[in-house]
């Protein structure tokens, strides 16, 4: 008895394709420059996007004479965010499990989440200098991974993937409070 010759031909997982989909947000992450860029852009015209949704007058709160707008829109923006956070964690440990790569460059769902919650976090303005802002400063923090955003790499599947993402977004959302308790 042949032991190569009778063994069951090894079954390959089956593609994750809604997975996929959603974590290289529709392949975005394909794109052949700069997959993380094009995801954090997608993360910057989804909260333009959530910007535009029609409701009752805004709210706000003061904080050292600075006043932060909390428009209708922020309980939705924070709903879909929360959401593309916790989709993005499950899509994320698919593919890592589907591929056996750490942290796939074409993933870039935590790109989009991390961008939306420097926004949100920021309680920024949806005009063009506030969009620009926390684009860059997002940016910045995700390719640096100051502490603890590069330890956070290390946690498993998804959560490594997403994680350092959102600690990028809270330093990034510290740049733009400070952005603009300076008067920018």
């Amino acid at each position: 008895m042949n032991t190569k010759t009778d063994a069951a031909p090894a079954e390959s997982p089956r593609k994750p394709r809604l997975s996929l989909f959603f974590a290289t947000v529709g392949g975005v992450g394909y794109l052949p420059k700069a997959p993380g860029t094009w995801g954090s852009l997608v993360g910057v015209a989804l909260y333009w996007g959530l910007s535009k949704i029609p409701g009752q007058p805004s709210a706000g709160i003061y904080l050292h004479d600075i006043y932060f707008a909390l428009r209708p829109e922020w309980p939705v923006g924070v709903a879909v965010a929360l959401v593309v956070a916790f989709l993005g964690v499950a899509a994320a440990n698919r593919v890592v499990k589907f591929t056996g790569k750490k942290d796939p460059q074409f993933v870039v769902i935590d790109e989009v989440s991390g961008q939306l919650f420097t926004l949100l976090f920021a309680v920024a303005p949806a005009n063009w200098k506030y969009l620009a802002l926390g684009f860059i400063l997002f940016r910045v923090f995700d390719i640096w991974k100051p502490f603890p955003a590069r330890q956070a790499e290390s946690l498993p599947g998804g959560w490594g993937i997403m994680a350092d993402d959102w600690i990028a977004a809270v330093y990034a959302a510290i740049g733009i409070w400070i952005a603009r308790g300076i008067g920018l």
